[in-house]
């Protein structure tokens, strides 16, 4: 499915993905390196609860490049916090494979885990109070995972990165602040802050907005978005804001444990000098070769159970299972 429409904001959009993707390639040290930052390949994750299995996870596929800001969303249980959870370091996978930078998230020892998470990730938690201690100022908060770290440079310099971070997602005014003197809006930008003090490769952000109205949801995507353009950070979003989910270069949706469609979208210039936004949804190839059809299409054509296939030089068919070819069969 193409769309276009104009948008004052895409050439921003556009010049924010060039910038991260210079800032990704200095970072890895050249442009042989961007590709594959984060591989999934059939992840699994199996719950069990007395003697209960719930599959979490069922075989999911996903690969993010270095520099990527991408927006993961699905329905409530599709997976998409588990993924989230595992890619982090919080939670251990059942099965498959998942690697992170340079590390594989099925075979890390206890200590290994730890310098994971204190210096290759950052995550930030959609409940504001679990982003930030309530005793320390902002930048107090923000210095702590680096004197955690052990950070070289002594009080002087985590103290001026401290400041730094906190001016470049918006909020240097709050460095004196307690997290109870802010809104929720500018405890999330701390919390954004925090996350990269120890300059990680990438950036988790599970529903960052999902406690905030549109206006102030809209400044704290804004600091993701700088911090991916200026930082080089990939980062991964978890979210059900449409308004998030349609800001960035690409959109995955997880559904039943499994990636199933992915929104791309592009900047176009017409032949009027005009900005167009491109997107194109796809379904999502795994490596057997299944795919999901998207919802509306099943709904619309009523398929179930089986459906009828027929190859075309340069297309698949599918038909519903009980008619024939001269049924007036649909593409889907």
């Amino acid at each position: 499915m193409t769309t276009t429409a104009e948008n004052p904001v895409v050439p921003d959009l556009a010049d924010l993905q060039r910038r991260a993707a210079q800032r990704a390639a200095e970072r890895a040290g050249g442009q042989d390196r961007l590709r594959g930052h984060i591989v999934c390949d059939g992840l699994v994750r199996i719950f069990k609860t007395e003697g209960v299995e719930v599959v979490a996870l069922q075989g999911l596929d996903l690969v993010i490049d270095r520099g990527e800001l991408v927006a993961i969303v699905g329905a409530s249980g599709s997976g998409k916090s588990t993924l989230l959870n595992i890619l982090s370091g919080l939670d251990t996978p059942t099965a498959g494979i998942a690697r992170v930078a340079d590390y594989d998230l099925l075979a890390l020892s206890a200590r290994r885990r730890l310098r994971y998470r204190r210096h290759t990730v950052g995550f930030v938690w959609q409940q504001t109070g679990r982003n930030l201690l309530p005793y320390l100022t902002a930048r107090e908060n923000v210095e702590l995972p680096m004197r955690l770290a052990r950070r070289s440079g002594g009080g002087r310099a985590r103290r001026r990165r401290a400041d730094e971070l906190l001016e470049l997602v918006g909020v240097g005014y709050c460095a004196d602040r307690r997290p109870g003197q802010l809104s929720g809006g500018e405890q999330q930008r701390c919390a954004v802050a925090v996350a990269v003090a120890n300059d990680p490769e990438v950036l988790f952000a599970d529903e960052p907005t999902g406690e905030l109205d549109e206006a102030t949801g809209a400044e704290v995507f804004a600091a993701l978005r700088t911090i991916n353009a200026e930082l080089g950070v990939t980062v991964v979003v978890v979210t059900h804001d449409h308004a998030v989910a349609d800001q960035v270069r690409r959109t995955v949706a997880i559904r039943d444990g499994r990636t199933a469609s992915e929104v791309r979208r592009t900047a176009r210039i017409g032949a009027d000098g005009s900005t167009e936004l491109v997107s194109e949804e796809y379904a999502v190839l795994d490596r057997t070769g299944r795919m999901q059809l998207p919802a509306p299409f099943v709904a619309a054509l009523a398929l179930r159970d089986r459906v009828r296939l027929d190859l075309a030089p340069d297309h698949v068919q599918v038909r519903p299972g009980d008619r024939t070819p001269d049924q007036n069969g649909s593409d889907a």
